[in-house]
């Protein structure tokens, strides 16, 4: 590394040069060069001369590097990693992927980063299922005559009521049932006054409204619904696939033909990465870099066409699981690990629920069986994972920007999923590493693994790419009899 003085400018025109892999940034985002005469000299030196790097070893530790100057001062590179004497300074706020002159305030404090390192970029990204939107159509209708519609409670109430020519000419496209149903999801939330509005209706989680269309499949093989190029669900008859008492808390199985999935990138954080809540969204007072000044077009944003398989638990069982004593007793160890990690990291995320435990623990499992038979890698397998207002199921799909899509591989593995199940609980019920394992404590972990219950690399953890929740918030001992703790699973052991 080199730095030159004002006297030396043109000294080293035409030489090959190496850029230094260090830059500094802080948790806002901003990225910048360090200043390699203060952090040698101190803020108060004027001092100029040449700087050069050394090397003292091997391994690239930064106690191997050292930063020397000419007059004779020299400070080692270990020391700007230490944030308590925050050596590298304030942050001045440059974001130099916007272009020049494109600072802003920042009182954070800088932090030394590598320039390859894999904190030095986490993107936010938010993925949605394209559905049909007639739904969406019907719940804009009622929230925009919701002064009139608050007070139906019936047909009869809804029949009186569309004697108003208003109400009758906003309603005609609709039937009964359909405006019913709407008014029934949208009355609990806003039971005192009009629901509040998007430009598509009412404004919902993005997981619950994907939800309700998975729900809302309809049952056989029948061609005579014409198929949505962008979602095309049908929900298996329960003789198709439920062969034994093994799958006893799944109520239902959906076979996604055709699905798009969308993912959009808005924006990024450095050093640390933001987590999406249970809804797959970010919390409002998450503070991310943004990727555009005044961005004349929204977000970038990509476009897959694939395959899925959807399984529904029982809402009853799944609720009643989540009572027993044994299940209570788990959870609480799974909620103090979670409070070590927030304190240990100063965030803000609320736990995350038992069923949601459940739910991504299976779907771990689950990816790893299908991976099997389906023809595709694990790798290419993703989640999503559904818990909304008392409703639980699970997704697994995969998808490419190719525009024909997938093959149908693994929509075809839903005729099989109990065959699937049995594989998911034979592999959960043992790790390589019980007891280690099976027994490890969250609030007590020693290698930091506050979000893991009975899960690691041997059983449970996949790649993150398939994951939402960044392999967090497992926990074998949710799903199937562990070793040492039978009592707590929602399945039985597989025989």
């Amino acid at each position: 590394m080199h730095r030159k003085s004002l006297d030396d400018r043109g000294r080293f025109d035409g030489q090959d040069v190496v850029p230094t892999r260090f830059v500094r940034a802080c948790p806002r985002g901003h990225v910048d060069d360090l200043d390699w005469p203060g952090f040698v000299h101190g803020p108060a030196d004027n001092c100029r001369r040449q700087l050069w790097m050394d090397e003292r070893g091997t391994t690239g530790d930064l106690a191997e590097l050292s930063i020397r100057c000419e007059c004779g001062k020299r400070r080692s590179l270990y020391e700007a990693a230490e944030l308590d004497q925050n050596p590298l300074g304030t942050c001045r706020g440059t974001r130099p992927w916007l272009g020049l002159n494109t600072e802003e305030d920042c009182s954070q404090p800088s932090r030394l980063l590598i320039r390859t390192a894999s904190n030095a970029y986490f993107p936010q990204i938010v993925s949605v299922l394209s559905l049909p939107d007639r739904g969406t159509a019907v719940d804009s209708v009622v929230a925009e005559n919701w002064e009139d519609l608050s007070i139906v409670d019936s047909a009869v109430e809804l029949t009186i009521l569309k004697k108003k020519p208003k109400i009758a000419a906003a309603l005609d496209a609709f039937d009964d049932d359909e405006v019913l149903e709407a008014i029934a999801r949208i009355k609990p939330r806003m039971p005192n006054s009009p629901p509040e509005k998007s430009g598509s209706g009412v404004e919902r989680h993005v997981k619950e409204v994907e939800l309700e269309a998975l729900l809302g499949a309809q049952e056989g093989f029948g061609d005579d619904i014409p198929v949505d190029p962008n979602f095309h669900a049908r929900r298996l008859p329960e003789a198709v696939w439920r062969t034994s008492e093994l799958s006893v808390g799944v109520e239902a199985v959906v076979q996604l033909h055709r699905l798009r999935e969308v993912l959009a990138l808005i924006g990024f954080t450095r050093l640390e990465a933001a987590m999406r809540d249970i809804h797959g969204e970010y919390d409002t007072d998450v503070e991310r870099a943004e990727i555009a000044l005044e961005p004349s077009w929204y977000y970038p944003a990509i476009e897959n066409r694939g395959e899925g398989v959807f399984v529904q638990l029982r809402s009853d069982a799944v609720d009643q699981w989540q009572h027993a004593p044994e299940v209570r007793r788990r959870l609480d160890e799974l909620r103090l690990g979670h409070a070590a990690w927030v304190e240990n990291r100063k965030v803000k995320m609320a736990f995350p629920g038992g069923p949601y435990v459940l739910l991504h623990t299976l779907a771990h499992l689950l990816i790893q069986s299908l991976a099997m038979r389906c023809g595709y890698p694990a790798s290419s397998l993703r989640e999503r994972i559904y818990a909304e207002n008392g409703r639980y199921g699970l997704l697994v799909y995969t998808g490419t920007p190719d525009a024909e899509g997938t093959l149908g591989g693994l929509v075809q593995q839903a005729r099989h999923i109990e065959d699937h199940l049995a594989e998911a609980l034979r592999m959960g019920q043992l790790c390589s590493n019980d007891p280690i394992c099976a027994q490890h404590a969250p609030a007590e972990s020693m290698r930091n693994a506050y979000l893991h219950g009975a899960a690691c690399h041997g059983c449970t953890l996949i790649a993150e790419t398939s994951c939402e929740m960044r392999n967090d918030y497992l926990d074998r001992a949710l799903v199937v009899p562990v070793l040492g703790m039978d009592a707590a699973a929602f399945f039985p052991a597989p025989l």
